[in-house]
């Protein structure tokens, strides 16, 4: 299945993206995808209610907005220098172990929606990555059962201001929580459809220019192994998400100097099953 939530911000109703484009309503099933949604069965609900309903679901027109596939999480854990090229162009050390930062859950924005470059920020950066919804609470996780307590997969935009990031000391968290920082989506896939994340490719452009373009088989740790290790260290809850990691291509990596964006700037990002989304650089009000 393809979980979608679409309206305005902030009053965003549930949905589902059907085989044949159609996008369907499915408030009439659940309140939303939220951490009890996924903790009570209801995706397996929600299979089955699509099955008797997708003909009659009310349609979701196509130009009403698309919010996140989910509803705010209790957090956003994010794993840096996760593909050896990005930590090569970034000039560190290939980590032993995942590297782990977090990001303010109000970051969460739509897959399409613009993103604000904050007061005080002139070095914003852009991020294409895959993210983990998790289906269950997990603690303690064995690699080998990691898969079974993910709902799902989405596209991710990690964006970052590298000043608050790099220059401001602390840490990274400060670069990457501002609001509109996390557009996620179009849509949720759930784990059978997306039965292998080894070898997706992903790829990011700016104003139609090539930035990124990579596959998850370059990943450092791979999904299992992420999901198995953040498990060890905090509670993992339905609803919450884990991005994976960038590949190179980021403006910080830029030889022989950066070109960060700038208000107008469009932003177009994809991931092989995880559908595409793109985003428009504004100033902060």
């Amino acid at each position: 299945m393809k979980l979608i939530r679409f309206g305005r911000e902030g009053a965003e109703r549930p949905g589902a993206l059907l085989d044949d484009g159609r996008r369907v309503d499915a408030s009439s099933f659940t309140r939303d995808y939220d951490e009890a949604f996924f903790a009570s069965g209801g995706l397996e609900g929600l299979r089955d209610w699509l099955i008797a309903h997708r003909g009659s679901a009310p349609i979701v027109a196509d130009d009403v907005r698309l919010g996140p596939p989910v509803v705010r999480p209790s957090k956003i854990v994010c794993v840096g220098l996760n593909f050896r090229d990005h930590a090569a162009e970034s000039g560190m050390d290939i980590p032993r172990e995942p590297v782990l930062f977090f990001k303010a859950t109000t970051s969460l924005s739509g897959p399409n929606d613009a993103v604000i470059i904050p007061r005080g920020g002139s070095k914003l950066d852009w991020e294409v990555e895959l993210a983990v919804v998790i289906g269950r609470t997990a603690r303690y996780l064995a690699r080998e059962n990691a898969a079974d307590f993910i709902a799902g997969y989405a596209l991710h935009n990690d964006y970052s201001e590298r000043v608050f990031q790099l220059e401001r000391g602390g840490q990274w968290v400060k670069g990457k929580s501002a609001d509109t920082f996390a557009p996620i989506g179009p849509f949720l896939a759930t784990r059978d459809e997306l039965p292998d994340t080894t070898n997706l490719k992903m790829w990011l452009d700016v104003n139609g220019t090539r930035r990124q373009q990579s596959t998850t088989a370059n990943m450092i740790f791979d999904v299992p192994t992420i999901v198995s290790y953040v498990s060890g260290f905090m509670t993992l809850l339905p609803g919450d998400v884990i991005s994976t990691g960038t590949p190179a291509g980021v403006a910080l990596g830029m030889k022989p100097s950066p070109v960060y964006l700038k208000p107008g700037d469009e932003v177009a990002l994809g991931i092989d099953g995880l559908g595409q989304s793109r985003q428009k650089v504004v100033a902060c009000p």
